[in-house]
């Protein structure tokens, strides 16, 4: 693995004799003795350990492509395997094979894994960067996790590519048509155009055109759950409050589970860069801040089960529980609604047929390389909508902002000056998108815009149209449950907790619950205020039941 050397020492770090002894105390079960070449671990394998090398060493590998595999590094004596996956028991994204003089090594399953993140601060910290390092490292190297292979830049290799960019996995496309090995495994196969994208796992698995939750359950991403079990909190929603909410109530000792039915990070996930955020003076991206936030709930023992939706609420029994998609059940003694919006789609007849194809909700890396050097619009006037305009805007040719109010009444101030400071972004005030026009099959070509104080109307000639106008709150599975506002927004605070609903035992933070602050601090502290709430509420539960 070719690393810069600055990192290269905190990746592969070699644990000195008394920081071996420590993590002896956590390990998962007694050495074990490897012969030369003996595979150690797989790729794609489930629960797989992280093992601390005793002696000898262990060769590590990576796929590259379909048939093929690359080196990605050889861990000594004081050494150990691993990246992320091995924190959360998801499948191993690489394999292990014993060296040429054997090993001896020390197992850590996932669960002794955390308990030493936890139990012992310096090596902990040591063996969490390095995870977390290398991890980003199979990201940027893009060979390895999962292959997809298709039309490049269809909207279902984007849709695909852009779930797992966000889930934080590595994984590359190949052309369908001009990659050799690409072509080949679709020949072999027999595969129409209607299969494609194939979507070859680290398993060596292939699935055609598959669903989000189909690549998640190949990768090993959704875990799976023990209908018996009772939480005592689950969280729905994995954006900053959520993710917030696990990572405080799981260090505290309560078992938690996380369910989101897209990705990690919410819509602050697909934030490019915020910079209001306490802490980052430079900034940090949303993938960023919900990777750190996911690595620190599973850290501390909370599951996160993603992409698995929830349908709906079920308070009709003496106990509230959580009706999956799939049709599971997930009971818990708490429920914290953190569902917070969905992308507000304006009112035109043929939007659908454009999403994917040129209309977006978000502008992340992948929308950013689609439209590089072109002519593009962007629709809204929030703070969501002015991060996106600062990240696209130098990428692009020109690209028109259009917006119904003045800047000053919906931004952050230090975003209208970046945005004021960029030459090829024109600011068209009181405007809105009216129609779309196009192929469906080949995608957008172009917007008419009408201005909302003469009604004339102006037509431009674009491939990428971003919509920010706002969102709903995501709400309608909690059908007559809770109480909301006129808007759909939770209500909270009608009892003698602030942040539960007039449903007991369930509660609304960050988005979703009607009077927040809509910013990701407001959200974070939320998570964090509402699991005090939890506690108060579970002690009283107790009380109750012993008197």
């Amino acid at each position: 693995m070719s690393t810069p050397d600055t990192r290269a020492p905190q990746m592969f770090p070699v644990l000195n004799a008394a920081q071996i002894a420590t993590a002896r105390r956590f390990a998962s079960g007694p050495e074990r003795h490897f012969a030369p070449g003996e595979q150690v671990y797989a790729i794609g394998e489930q629960d797989a350990p992280a093992w601390l090398v005793l002696e000898g060493s262990i060769d590590v590998v990576r796929r590259d492509g379909l048939n093929h595999e690359a080196p990605v590094t050889t861990h000594n004596a004081g050494q150990f395997t691993g990246e992320v996956n091995q924190l959360a028991g998801r499948g191993s994204i690489a394999a292990g094979h014993a060296g040429p003089n054997g090993c001896v090594a020390l197992p850590f399953d996932p669960a002794h894994l955390r308990a030493l993140m936890v139990g012992s601060a310096d090596v902990g910290e040591i063996v969490m960067r390095a995870l977390i390092l290398r991890r980003v490292a199979l990201i940027e190297q893009g060979g390895a996790g999962t292959i997809l292979i298709g039309v490049p830049n269809s909207a279902d290799v984007i849709r695909l590519q852009g779930f797992l960019t966000r889930s934080g996995y590595p994984n590359k496309v190949l052309d369908a048509a001009a990659d050799a090995e690409g072509k080949a495994l679709i020949e072999r196969i027999g595969v129409l155009p209607e299969d494609l994208p194939l979507v070859v796992c680290p398993s060596g698995e292939v699935l055609r055109n598959p669903s989000n939750l189909q690549v998640a359950t190949c990768v090993g991403m959704t875990p799976k759950l023990d209908p018996a079990k009772i939480y005592d909190v689950a969280i729905v929603g994995a954006g900053p409050a959520g993710l917030a909410a696990a990572v405080y109530a799981a260090s505290e000792g309560l078992s938690v589970i996380v369910l989101d039915e897209r990705a990690m990070g919410g819509q602050a996930g697909a934030s490019s860069r915020i910079e209001n955020y306490l802490g980052f003076p430079t900034g940090i991206s949303g993938q960023a801040l919900a990777g750190r936030a996911f690595n620190q709930a599973v850290k501390f023992g909370a599951e996160i089960a993603v992409p698995l939706g929830v349908k709906a609420l079920d308070c009709t029994a003496e106990r509230i529980a959580l009706d999956l998609v799939g049709g599971q059940q997930l009971l818990a003694r708490a429920i914290v609604v953190a569902s917070g919006a969905r992308y507000r789609r304006p009112a035109i007849a043929n939007l659908a047929e454009f999403e994917g194809r040129g209309i977006s909700y978000w502008a992340s890396p992948i929308e950013a390389r689609l439209c590089a050097g072109e002519e593009v619009a962007l629709v809204g006037g929030g703070n969501s909508a002015g991060q996106a305009i600062v990240f696209l805007a130098p990428q692009v040719r020109h690209l028109h902002l259009i917006v119904r109010r003045s800047l000053s009444e919906t931004m952050s101030q230090y975003l209208i000056d970046r945005i004021a400071a960029l030459p090829n972004v024109q600011i068209h005030v009181g405007s809105e998108v009216v129609a779309l026009e196009g192929d469906p099959a080949t995608g957008l070509e172009s917007a008419e815009f009408r201005n909302l104080a003469d009604g004339t109307s102006r037509r431009l000639a674009l491939h990428h149209l971003f919509l920010f106008i706002g969102a709903d709150p995501n709400t309608d599975w909690l059908k007559d449950c809770v109480d909301t506002d006129d808007k759909g927004f939770i209500v909270t605070g009608g009892g003698a907790r602030s942040l539960e609903t007039s449903l007991p035992g369930v509660f609304a933070i960050g988005d979703v619950r009607a009077g927040s602050t809509k910013r990701v601090a407001a959200a974070v502290g939320e998570g964090a205020a509402v699991v005090a709430q939890i506690h108060a509420l579970l002690a009283e539960r107790s009380t109750t039941e012993t008197v």
